[in-house]
Parts: structure tokens; sequence; C-alpha cells
């Protein structure tokens, strides 16, 4: 807004200097001219005589008018006839009033001066040159300013309300529209933004929008868990149910032999004991599941704990029929809970053990220094970006027929089992065993991935980091 003010004063000043310049060459001009007539009207035949007036004619033009008077302030001679009327009366007072000054009007200069005769005033003379030209060279100049004014108002003004409307209206209503399509549900395409306080306003909407739609996406895929869980736990119990019930109602038959009613109350017993299984290991999940929930760890000695956890599996695995290697190179301290590590290591092997054939090998390392180990999977080794000094790796990993990748993608939803026939009839496991597993080590601020090669086999990492010094 200060761009029309600015332009009005630069336009004024100039005008103001330009008019002063055209001022002082004028007034230089007319005292120029007042020379050569004062030469002439300073003749004292001129007021004694009536036919020395005819030497004023040729002094006389369209702008400049000469008027004699006497002693007395009587018009003697006027090159206006109207002026005999203005002068007839004039007084002593106004007749020595400004003599020998050059006065400067808006219309006109007008100078007065007696004529002498022997030391004595015989009369006056009175000129007076118009300005005409003058004053219209001013009013077209004003004219001119003044529309030039109104002019580069107009264009900055415009300018004005066409930058606001590029840089301010039309981003605004750009976002307003964005953000009336991602109230509709709409998807929103994110464009280039600028470093203004729009552009921000923008980034800050786009930022805000990424996170909406992050979190409703997060909230429906948590609302097809807990329904694909309800579902898979609705099916997983209803096979030991069936079961039980049936076994329940046989033994009321007192026709059967007592080792028949023994196998009955087993198989009772071990259908009861697979649905409390489940059941804690869901309430397990859900404890784990929630973000304001922490599990209390203690600072451990790595070598100690760790060399713990990984021994007492030895004959485990010669049930199995299965041989287990141990790899245990561990140093440095960290923030263990032993329990739930416990039971990372419980459902790894168990997995391991369910899927290794008779007389194959399982692998189960802690690894925090030295190298990495040769029995490693390939694909495994080449995307594990192993760091020694920051972390300890937990590693199980058996031979076997392996895991699809398509089935490694959701290995890690709760109930999500490779067999999806999802027959519970052998009661061999909940289907929550790997998805505890993942997250207990994401509380012990870690991480877990897994790798399979068909025909080859199966690999867990897991990586937990080491205590920081000081």
């Amino acid at each position: 807004m200060l761009l029309p003010l600015i332009a009005g004063y630069l336009l004024f000043a100039w005008i103001t200097s330009y008019d002063q310049e055209q001022k002082i060459s004028e007034h230089l001009q007319v005292l120029s001219e007042l020379e050569t007539v004062k030469t002439v009207l300073d003749d004292e035949t001129l007021y004694t005589s009536k036919e020395a007036h005819e030497k004023i004619t040729p002094l006389l033009t369209d702008d400049l008018s000469i008027t004699l008077l006497n002693k007395d302030g009587f018009i003697l001679y006027s090159s206006r006839l109207s002026a005999q009327s203005t002068f007839m009366s004039f007084t002593n007072e106004q007749l020595y009033e400004s003599l020998y000054e050059l006065k400067q009007g808006y219309h006109s200069y007008t100078y007065k001066q007696p004529v002498f005769s022997q030391n004595e005033i015989i009369g006056f003379f009175h000129i007076e040159k118009s300005r005409e030209q003058w004053v219209e060279a001013v009013s077209n100049r004003t004219m001119i300013v003044t529309v030039s004014f109104i002019i580069i108002f107009s264009v900055i003004f415009f300018t004005v309300i066409q930058l606001m409307n590029r840089k301010l209206n039309r981003p605004l209503e750009q976002l307003m529209k964005e953000m009336s399509s991602f109230a509709a549900g709409e998807a929103v395409i994110e464009r280039k933004v600028t470093n203004d306080e729009i552009g921000q306003l923008k980034s800050h909407f786009y930022k805000m929008s990424r996170k909406i739609n992050e979190a409703q996406q997060t909230i429906e895929q948590e609302q097809q868990t807990k329904q694909y869980m309800i579902a898979s736990v609705s099916h997983d119990l209803k096979t030991p149910l069936t079961s039980i019930k049936a076994y329940a109602e046989s033994l009321q038959n007192e026709t059967l032999k007592p080792k028949v009613q023994e196998e009955y109350y087993q198989v009772i017993i071990k259908q009861a004991s697979f649905m409390q299984h489940m059941l804690d290991d869901l309430l397990t999940y859900t404890r784990l599941q929630s973000p304001t929930y922490e599990i209390e760890r203690v600072e451990v000695d790595g070598t100690e704990f760790f060399e713990m956890l990984l021994s007492g599996y030895k004959a485990l695995a010669e049930q199995h029929h299965v041989h287990l290697q141990t790899n245990i190179a561990v140093s440095g301290n960290y923030l263990i809970n032993p329990e739930q590590m416990m039971r990372v290591i419980d459902n790894l092997m168990s997995n391991a053990l369910k899927y290794t054939p008779k007389n194959k090998n399982i692998y189960l390392a802690a690894i925090s220094n030295g190298e990495v180990p040769a029995f490693l999977l390939k694909e495994a080794r080449e995307k594990t970006s192993f760091n020694f000094a920051k972390y300890v790796y937990l590693i199980v990993q058996n031979e076997g027929k392996g895991i699809h990748q398509d089935d490694l993608r959701e290995i890690f939803l709760p109930l999500y089992q490779t067999d999806q026939s999802r027959s519970k009839s052998k009661a061999e496991g909940t289907g929550l065993g790997l998805s505890i597993a993942k997250q207990i080590v994401e509380k012990h601020d870690g991480s877990i991935d897994i790798y399979s090669e068909v025909d080859v086999g199966t690999c867990v990492i897991c990586q937990i980091p080491k205590l920081k010094k000081g």
C-alpha cells in the first residue's frame, strides 16, 4: 500500500521542481522584457502630450498591458479600456505602494514606477504581464500528474491484487478444496509447497493428513487383526471343547473298561491344558500389545545370562531326534527381563523342533563379538547388518522344508499359521508364539527378522541392544 504514496510523492516532487525551474526562467524573461518597456515609458513626453502615446503601441502584445498615470493618480493612457474605471480613484497610498517592485501573482506580473522631470514626479506607468500560458501549462501538468497518478495507482493496485490472488487467494482456495476433499474421504495429492506462510500451512496440512491416514490404516489393521483373532480363537477353542464334551459324555458309559476310561481322561486333560495354554498366550499377547505396558528389566552380565538362557535344550533336541549346535560369544551388559527372554527362546525353539526332520540340525547362537556364524543362511547373511559393538544377536536356525515368501510376510501376525487348515486335534501350538516373541523383543528396544529358503531351512535373528556405558 506504500507504493501509490511513494509514486504520488515522486510525481509531486517532480512537478514542483519543474514548476520552480519554469518560474525562474519566466521571471528572468519578464525582467528582460521590462527593461525594454521601461526605457520607452520613462519618456516624459508621454505624460504631457497625447500624441506621444503612439510610441506605446509597438510595445503592446496580447499578454502585455500598459497604463500611464499623472502624478495625482488619474489615468492618462490605458491599453485596457476597463482599466480607467479601476485607477480613476486611486489614493496616494495606493499610488505609491510597491514602487519599483515586480510583483508576481498567479495570473500576472505587475510593475509600477514613477517618472521624473527635473527631479519632480510628473507621472507613473503601470505594466501588467499576463501569465495565462504559464497558468495553462501548470493546469496541463497538473492534469498529466493527476492522470499519471491514477494510472500508476491503478496499475499498482491491480498488480497487488493479482499478486495477492496468486500468492494468497489461489493457494488458500486450493488448500480449502484439498481439506474439503480430505474431509470427504478422498485421497490428498501432495503438491510442491512454497517457503511462505501459506506453504508452511500446506506442509503442516500434508503432514497432518499423512498422520491421520497412517492412524486410520493402523486402526483398520488392528480391527482386522482383532476380527481375525476372534474368529481364530473361536475356531481353535471349538475343536478341543467339542473333544472334551464328547469324551466326557463317553465316560458316563459304565461299560467302558478302566484302560479306555484312563485314555479318555488323558485326552480331556490334554485338551484342557491346550486351552489353558492358549488363554495364557492370549493374555500375554494382549498385555504386550498395549503401548503403555512396559516390562521390568534388570541389568545382567551378557556372558553369564546368555549361557544360562541357551542351556537345557540338548536333552529336548535328543528327544526329537535332531542335532543341536550351540554357539555363545557374548560380552557386555544388557537390560533384560529374564523370564520374558526365556519365553522368546522357548517359542523359537518350539517352532524349530516342530519343523525340523529327524537327524537334521538346529543351530542356536548368541553372538556379540567375533564373526558371523558360518551356518547362517545366505539370505540372512546378506540382509542382516551385524553391528557387534552395539548389539547381541540371538539366532535360531533349523534345517527343514522352510517357509514360502508369501507366508513370511505374515508370519508374525497373531494366530497365523503356515498350515491354514487350522486343525487343533493334535494341540501342537496356539499360533501366537512368534507374535509374542516379536512383542517381547521390541519391548527390549530390539528387532526380530525371519529368513527362509524352501527345502533348506529357516533362520530367526533377534537383535538386542547392549547397555550403554556411562
